[in-house]
């Protein structure tokens, strides 16, 4: 097992370099938000085309089928699951159904026609399974706003480095500097924060190896020992993750390293260019298209 490669989330795919990888952060960062917000209060065919935008970016950026199945193949598990599942769930509505015609002795001779309508409020009756309008709407609903919110992240963290994305947060927080914000300390915060999750994903393998090679019988050793065992693993990480803290802090004071503004490495020269500008004017027509068909806001 390794949590490094084999983890479908938060990785930073180096190569192939594709259109996504040469667009500004901060662009990327605009786009980001807006698969964030667009969701909120819509309608659920606008969710679906969310949907297929962001699938439709992953083909066009040519991004390998062996990230992207890797990527992309849990998630549409997961989603697949909320989806059924909440479909055949009870839609929560507390209304009392009343025929839609009056009792027999209640109802008087009329000559006029019945109209007839082809609207039908539960769509599935197959025994147990049973689907609504609403249940139908709920289901879409939390399975789209699930992939959203889950697939634009990681695809954003697969084609940014962690450098240009404090880069250009740090660029985007410039105007907090007039409230005495510590812009620059809190990139570097960042910074040190995306460097540190290979760290902990490296301490957590070598710990469950350590673990699985020694063979243990579980279910020998009972409910309470196991427990036990497991805490004292998670103690071990605990002191392990504290240890390469304080190496780090060590390492940076021994560089002579006072402070971020005196300290300070460009590691991104932040500028627009064309591309950039072709995709703030695509952004612009999604939120037309959002304000104008999307629904509520």
């Amino acid at each position: 097992m390794d949590l490094l490669r084999s983890l479908p989330l938060g990785l930073y795919l180096e190569q192939p370099v594709t259109w996504l990888h040469r667009l500004d952060s901060r662009v990327k960062l605009g786009w980001l938000l807006s698969f964030l917000l667009m969701p909120v209060l819509a309608n659920p065919a606008w969710r679906l085309l969310l949907v297929g935008v962001l699938i439709l970016i992953t083909l066009t950026a040519l991004i390998p089928w062996r990230v992207w199945q890797q990527q992309i193949g849990w998630l549409l598990f997961l989603c697949g699951l909320v989806f059924f599942i909440t479909a055949i769930a009870p839609d929560g509505l507390s209304v009392d159904h009343r025929p839609r015609l009056p009792e027999p002795h209640s109802m008087t001779v009329s000559l006029a026609p019945t109209p007839k309508t082809s609207y039908q409020y539960v769509l599935v009756d197959q025994g147990l399974i049973k689907i609504n309008r609403r249940s139908l709407d709920l289901a879409i609903r939390a399975s789209t706003l699930l992939f959203t919110l889950i697939y634009s992240t990681n695809l954003f963290l697969l084609t940014t480095a962690a450098e240009e994305i404090t880069a250009g947060i740090e660029e985007l927080l410039q105007p907090l500097r007039r409230f005495h914000w510590p812009i620059t300390e809190i990139s570097l915060t960042l910074t040190l924060s995306l460097r540190f999750i290979p760290l902990v994903l490296e301490e957590i393998q070598n710990l469950v190896r350590s673990i699985w090679t020694r063979a243990i019988n579980w279910r020998q050793l009972g409910l309470r020992y196991s427990v036990q065992l497991w805490l004292l693993v998670a103690e071990r990480l605990l002191e392990n993750l504290l240890l390469r803290a304080e190496q780090i802090a060590t390492a940076m004071q021994v560089r002579g390293f006072t402070s971020p503004n005196r300290h300070r490495v460009d590691w991104h020269e932040l500028y627009f260019k064309l591309g950039d500008w072709v995709a703030l004017v695509v952004l612009g027509f999604l939120w037309g298209l959002r304000l104008g068909w999307g629904g509520i806001i």
